[in-house]
């Protein structure tokens, strides 16, 4: 009788060469190794959270991708539910802008003579070429939105941008601001000046408007989302500013009650006593957590950081479901929502917050 070993559970099983969907493929992908049963395990936590109606499904999208054909599959997710609530950097919900108005970006080569390309006043994004005529064109749009606005009224990012998606839709450019005004799909951009926003708020200054962008109120709108919902799972795509700002959710929006806990919600307690003093601290963490990222996590940074270090933190739920894929993003991203597109057969209701 052979011994049984702890370790040894699941076979590997190797992929034959046939007739398959994507979906069908990355199940398949699900019993290999390395990252591409990874990529298949991202479908499956993506799937878990989809089908709990007590869970709400906030998206990190760092980098600049939505000038790598991108943007549409934001929109999707948008305009399905798959998500509720988008965590942004400012350069992916402006640069979409551009293909939106009817301009282009272009096939190019990360080998090339960047000095001609200034000449020739064009942007290079690694591998994709971009006019900077397109840039100035699509900043001066921006620029006359916010000239329809309050002067000197303290908008959150939220505000500001549901505001210039309900602007685009009358003047039908679609967009992912544009999805997200039509689908109740809440944006924070917590840096988001550091983009084109910020740009065009520039332009509107240079002609005597003051656009104000509150940071704080951006803060208390977004951790305010803690007492209207019941659990959360998490998406990065990539990690930055986006990511930081959804795992803090979890830990920091009890911060909002005197009694350092959000009503109505039940919390994880940590204690200890200091010189004492006994301590308390209550925290939410996250249910589930997915992330696509080409980040490490020796160098100390966030953006590659594991979820078994945030557990430590209390941001991700140590009995929770959660995966990372080290994968370019422009890879996996494409694979997996048409795998759910595949998967997924029923209807999502998503949540109406503001």
């Amino acid at each position: 009788m052979k011994r049984k070993i702890k370790y040894l559970k699941e076979k590997v099983k190797s992929i034959e060469v046939k007739k398959k969907n994507i979906s069908q493929l990355l199940t398949e992908m699900k019993d290999t190794g390395f990252q591409g049963r990874k990529l298949g395990e991202v479908v499956e936590v993506w799937k878990k959270m989809l089908r709990d109606k007590n869970v709400t499904i906030l998206l990190g999208y760092a980098g600049s991708l939505s000038t790598t054909g991108q943007w549409k599959l934001i929109s999707w997710l948008i305009k399905n539910r798959f998500i509720d609530v988008l965590v942004s950097t400012g350069a992916n919900i402006s640069e979409d802008i551009i293909e939106a108005l009817g301009y282009s970006y272009w096939k190019g080569s990360h080998l090339v003579n960047d000095r001609e390309l200034l000449r020739e006043n064009i942007n290079r994004y690694y591998d994709v070429f971009g006019r900077e005529t397109d840039y100035l064109k699509m900043t001066e749009l921006i620029s006359d939105f916010i000239l329809t606005l309050k002067d000197n009224y303290p908008y959150s990012s939220r505000e500001f941008l549901y505001l210039f998606g309900k602007w685009l839709t009358k003047k039908k450019i679609n967009s992912i601001v544009t999805s997200a005004a039509k689908y109740g799909v809440p944006i924070f951009c917590p840096a988001i000046v550091d983009s084109p926003y910020g740009d065009a708020g520039l332009i509107a200054k240079s002609q005597g408007f003051n656009l104000i962008l509150d940071n704080m109120k951006d803060y208390i709108e977004f951790m305010s989302l803690g007492r209207k919902i019941k659990e959360t799972g998490v998406i990065y795509i990539g990690g930055g500013v986006p990511k930081d700002f959804i795992q803090l959710l979890a830990v920091t929006s009890n911060l909002l009650y005197p009694e350092r806990e959000i009503p109505g919600r039940k919390a994880k307690i940590w204690r200890c006593e200091d010189g004492g003093k006994k301590l308390k601290e209550t925290y939410y963490p996250h249910k589930y957590a997915i992330q696509i990222t080409t980040d490490s996590p020796q160098w100390g940074g966030l953006s590659g950081c594991t979820f078994d270090e945030a557990i430590s933190w209390g941001k991700i739920d140590e009995k929770g479901n959660f995966i990372q894929c080290y994968c370019d993003a422009t890879i996996a991203l494409p694979i997996v929502l048409h795998a759910l597109a595949e998967r997924i057969k029923f209807k999502r209701k998503g949540k109406i917050f503001f």
